[in-house]
């Protein structure tokens, strides 16, 4: 398993992608809901980016139950950990369980994209400190468990674990 992180805007799709395409059978697991206009229009040209390179799961809350569909594949990229937590949030979903059931079900074929959201000055907004904190322990988390971590700075991959 591989996590890549980094800043917003830093290249880690498209290293997680490069990496994925070395591999025959190739799902892609997207996390975003089109809430509003722009984020449609950025599914829809991540959607024309991949094309028919990967089988694409769409999946907001409940990404444990893709997890089991794409354990036969040699690789799942899962974009990301940052808009599932806001999803989770979003939903008012059990955030805890949610993860656990995550965490159980990762494969080991997975290459999982999340920001590096806590390097910044810390958010007055409690709700805001909390996102911060909830990712930053997910992203220790499966930094733990993966064979491989980067950090992406200004599209450069920095190989940490």
């Amino acid at each position: 398993m591989i996590l890549i992180t980094g800043g917003e805007r830093s290249g880690k799709s498209d290293f997680a992608l490069k990496i994925a395409m070395k591999k025959e059978k190739r799902a892609f697991l997207a996390t975003g809901e089109g809430f509003d206009d722009e984020m449609r229009e950025r599914i829809e040209r991540h959607k024309r980016e991949r094309g028919d390179l990967f089988d694409t799961f769409e999946e907001a809350i409940e990404i444990d139950r893709i997890l089991d569909l794409t354990k036969n594949y040699d690789v799942c990229v899962i974009d990301c950990m940052t808009t599932w937590l806001g999803n989770l949030l979003f939903h008012n979903a059990n955030i805890e369980e949610r993860i656990r059931k995550f965490m159980n079900a990762l494969n080991g074929n997975e290459i999982v994209i999340s920001n590096e959201v806590g390097m910044g000055i810390i958010p007055a907004e409690k709700t805001t400190r909390a996102y911060v904190e909830m990712l930053g322990r997910l992203n220790q988390n499966l930094a733990k468990v993966a064979d491989e971590v980067y950090l992406m700075v200004a599209g450069i991959p920095l190989k940490v674990k």
